[in-house]
């Protein structure tokens, strides 16, 4: 006689924690997915443009550490990072005005990376953090990660406004300040030195610290270069730069690095080699022997120039493509154009409208810490060619139109 066992009860599994239920995905991406054909034309991406890649210089960099370290190249390392490749990214900063060794770098998987480092060694849930209006989307969604409690500082066409940002620090008691002071993500906006330094002096009066993400400053086609806040009086003790290689070399190395004084640049090691123990040799190494081979210098120069040339082409195109009584911001560097249309128009939902002309932008509301502004939208020029950005111009114009239309 056979007995049937009884069925399994089945009890659910524990929930995800609050802060990953919370916190969504990045619609850029999401936008992305779904305008990945290629008939269409993507000003929605933040993505360099591949066929400016070196390459060739980055595969014999490869191919060289390989041949002649092998071993060494492909074990694991120190969290801190390689020492050539530290020391190397220490000259090209000291180089720019700012004192810095060797032992001031931290490289990390990405500057991406950075920041989250920087969320785990600085912020208890609750902590309040100060972001630029608008926001790189990526960092508004580290923060909210570590619980943080995000409070937009408001500025306008130069930056955020150091008086605003003076009276928030008073009133809030934030942790940190974020921002890209140079050729911003999403506005492409440079913040002048004058508010630099005035950052600098409300950090150091009220006790903050700085956060400055510089990804692009070397993608600059007109103007004098802007010192670093870190360089300004005030700032040095409390200041974190972080740097990349994504936008000047290549996004696929997974390669930042960031300067922070020696306290907050140790925590930020044990939380690196909690999340990943250190950053991949092979590629260290290859990025030391790039830059100790080649001009990397030059090589930006020439893809500064070709970011130019296309953001021309767009700033040309867009007084037909845009509704009548838009405005829009002109770069004088990075990836980014930033558009705001006329009263009543809502950029997300025009969008659908808009893809089915097989042109596609990001709506501006996602990187508003506060409330957004639903009428702008962000354009990446860079990885398109003019006649391209010329034909996806006219399609937005078109996409535009039936939206409005309704």
């Amino acid at each position: 006689m056979t007995v049937a066992e009884p069925a399994l009860s089945s009890a659910p599994v524990p929930p995800l924690a609050a802060r990953a239920r919370a916190i969504g995905g990045s619609p850029v991406r999401d936008i992305l997915a779904v305008t990945a054909r290629p008939e269409v034309v993507n000003f929605a991406g933040g993505l360099p443009a591949p066929e400016l890649f070196d390459a060739e210089g980055v595969a014999a960099a490869y191919r060289a550490v390989l041949a002649e370290e092998p071993g060494r190249a492909l074990q694991y390392a120190t969290t801190e990072g390689e020492p050539a490749l530290r020391e190397a990214l220490a000259a090209r900063t000291r180089a720019r005005g700012l004192p810095t060794g060797a032992d001031d770098i931290l490289v990390t998987t990405g500057s991406q990376q950075a920041l989250s480092l920087l969320a785990t060694a600085l912020l208890e849930p609750g902590d309040t953090v100060l972001v630029e209006e608008p926001c790189y989307l990526a960092a508004i969604q580290v923060f909210g990660f570590a619980g943080a409690r995000i409070v937009p500082v408001p500025g306008d066409a130069d930056g955020l406004d150091p008086r605003a940002l003076d009276e928030l620090v008073a009133r809030e008691r934030p942790k940190l300040l974020y921002t890209v002071p140079t050729f911003q993500n999403p506005t492409g906006r440079t913040l002048p030195a004058a508010r630099r330094a005035a950052v600098a002096a409300v950090a150091a009066r009220r006790g903050l610290w700085i956060v400055e993400d510089d990804p692009y400053g070397e993608l600059r086609f007109e103007g004098e270069r802007v010192p670093w806040i870190a360089s300004f009086p005030g700032a040095e003790d409390r200041t974190v730069l972080l740097g990349s290689f994504s936008k000047v070399m290549a996004p696929g190395l997974r390669l930042g690095w960031l300067r922070a004084p020696e306290g907050l640049r140790r925590a930020c090691a044990v939380a690196k080699q909690a999340a990943d123990l250190h950053t991949p040799t092979v590629n260290q190494l290859a990025a030391a022997r790039y830059l100790a081979d080649r001009d990397l210098d030059a090589h930006v120069a020439r893809v500064a120039a070709a970011y130019r040339e296309r953001r021309d082409a767009m700033l040309a195109g867009l007084p037909l493509a845009l509704p009548e009584g838009s405005v829009w911001e002109r770069p004088r560097g990075g990836m980014f154009l930033w558009a705001t249309l006329p009263g009543g128009h809502d950029t997300t939902a025009l969008l659908p409208a808009v893809v089915g002309h097989d042109v596609a932008y990001v709506p501006g509301a996602p990187f508003y810490a506060g409330a957004p502004d639903r009428s702008t939208l962000r354009l990446c020029f860079v990885t398109q060619t003019p006649d391209r950005i010329a034909e996806g111009l006219r399609r937005l114009r078109a996409g535009l139109r039936e939206g409005a239309r309704g």
